[in-house]
Parts: C-alpha cells; sequence; structure tokens
C-alpha cells in the first residue's frame, strides 16, 4: 500500500467504522422497539455485540481492503488517460456505493442477530406502498429468524421483527392494502382484470401467483461465510479462542469465524443458532 492509499484510509476507516458501529448498536434498540409497539413480550436471551460487525465487510474480508478499492480505480482511470475530473468522479461513485452498502449491511445483519436471539420472534414482510400486485399478495407473511424473502429488482418491502401472531394493517394485509386503493390505482397496481377479479371476491394471491415473476435479487455464492476480523489475538474471537488454549498462526487463530449469514445457514435450530452466535462472538 503506497503513501497516498494509506493517508486515504488513516481518515477513512475511522469514520466508516463508527458509522457501521453506530448502525449495529441500533439494531437492538430498533428490535426492542418494535416488538413493544406492537405488544410482543419477548425478552432475548444474548446482547448484540455492535463491534463485532464494525470494520468488516459484508463478504468477510477486512474493510480496509474494500475502501482502497475506488482509489484504486481513479488511479487506474488515470493511467489510462482519462481526465482527473472524471477519474475522480467515477471513484467518488464507487466509494458513496461501498459506504451505504457497508453501513446498511452492518445494521441489517446486527438486527438479524438481535431476531435470532429474541425466542419467538421472527419477521413479518411489510410494503412501503405503492406496492406492486407480486409484493402486495405477500404482505403480512411471516418468515422465521433465519429466513430471508425474495425480492425482484427494485423492490422496497422491509421485514419488521414481530410474532406470527401479530395483528396486521394495510401494509402487513393484501387485501387491506388492497382496499385502501382506489379503483384507478387497484387496475394499475393489479391489472384491470385482475382487480375486478378481486373485487368480485377471487383470492389476491391465487389472481397475482397466476402472473407468477418473482426473482431472487441477491445471492451471496459462496458455500462458506467467514471472516477475519477478530481473529487476531487482540480481537473479539481471538481472545476467546486464546483463553480456550487454540492453536494460532502468527497472530492469527486456525478456527474460522463464521458470519451470521452462515450461522443461519448451518444452525439445526434457534438454539443452536444462538449457541453459534455467542461462540463466534456476535452475542453474549
Amino acid at each position: 500500500m503506497d503513501a497516498t492509499s494509506s493517508r486515504f484510509l488513516a481518515r477513512l476507516l475511522p469514520m466508516v467504522t463508527a458509522a457501521q458501529l453506530a448502525a449495529a448498536a441500533s439494531a437492538t434498540t430498533y428490535v426492542a422497539a418494535a416488538l413493544v409497539e406492537q405488544g410482543i413480550d419477548a425478552q432475548p436471551v444474548g446482547r448484540v455485540v455492535p463491534e463485532a460487525f464494525a470494520g468488516v465487510a459484508s463478504d468477510g474480508r477486512p474493510l480496509s481492503s474494500l475502501l482502497v478499492l475506488p482509489l484504486a480505480a481513479v488511479k487506474m482511470l488515470s493511467a489510462r488517460g482519462t481526465p482527473v475530473p472524471q477519474a475522480m468522479a467515477a471513484g467518488l461513485f464507487q466509494l458513496e456505493r461501498i459506504v451505504t452498502t457497508q453501513v446498511l449491511d452492518a445494521g441489517r445483519v446486527a438486527e438479524g442477530v438481535a431476531v435470532a436471539a429474541t425466542p419467538r420472534v421472527g419477521y413479518v414482510r411489510m410494503l412501503v406502498p405503492p406496492s406492486c400486485s407480486r409484493c402486495a399478495v405477500l404482505a403480512g407473511r411471516f418468515y422465521e429468524w433465519n429466513a430471508g424473502f425474495a425480492r425482484h429488482p427494485l423492490c422496497d418491502c422491509i421485514h419488521v421483527p414481530s410474532t406470527e401472531a401479530a395483528g396486521r394493517d394495510l401494509t402487513t394485509d393484501p387485501r387491506a392494502y388492497f382496499d385502501s386503493l382506489s379503483p384507478e390505482e387497484q387496475d394499475r397496481i393489479f391489472t384491470k382484470a385482475g382487480a375486478q377479479a378481486i373485487r368480485d371476491g377471487a383470492s389476491i394471491s391465487q389472481v397475482v401467483n397466476a402472473r407468477r415473476g418473482m426473482r431472487t435479487a441477491s445471492v451471496f455464492g459462496r458455500d462458506a461465510l467467514v471472516t477475519l476480523e477478530g481473529t487476531t489475538r487482540r480481537g473479539l474471537f481471538g481472545r476467546e479462542m486464546a483463553r480456550e488454549g487454540r492453536t494460532f498462526r502468527g497472530q492469527r487463530v486456525q478456527v474460522p469465524r463464521l458470519m451470521p449469514e452462515q450461522i443461519y445457514r448451518d444452525a439445526r435450530s434457534r438454539e443452536d443458532a444462538i449457541r453459534l452466535l455467542r461462540r463466534f462472538g456476535y452475542i453474549t
């Protein structure tokens, strides 16, 4: 790493890490507040460790290795003769996208850990109106603590911590959402024929699923998600492994640290997931 990259990271890395930490720290508060708002009494069995989600990229690599990519792109473009203003604009665009994604992902994954650590709690799919027919038919569907939901491109649905028995409103009840729309909006979102069929008493799910077209917007694409963050002798996970007498190679423990997504994939039950989340330093 050259001097320019070092100076760049020295200024940027602490700021992005702090933003990730803040996003992760808010996850526990958000989950608790969402449950209270719904009148749900559910106490977590462990506390989310916000530091576990800061300084690490979504794919498990050190955050610093991701943040230098825009700078490398600017240098490459400049070397190829791209005018400096254009090269800088391209780098800034890439940097903004990376920072936004990494901060949001830190909060998202920490929220998932908070939900996994709270018995009986999963997610309810909530619309952000106006919503398309494919999303509307899934409003209010309950997803277990370790299950994501399919998204089509540009889908803006959100998942709200809740229980399967929680009540519904127009953003979590397909029929209530349909009834909240004007006839013109119903026709536009569900098609004229589909909207009329629903007004005539047809099942919304049957009408919409007849034109099924849901696609998954993103996949992890890896068999196992692990991270090197926290695995040194001074790291959260590394310190715990040192106390257990685990073997280190240099400064890093020779025990892979699983990412929460991989834990959800591997866990045999919620109790097993909680054990693994605690084992790998995501809750205490």
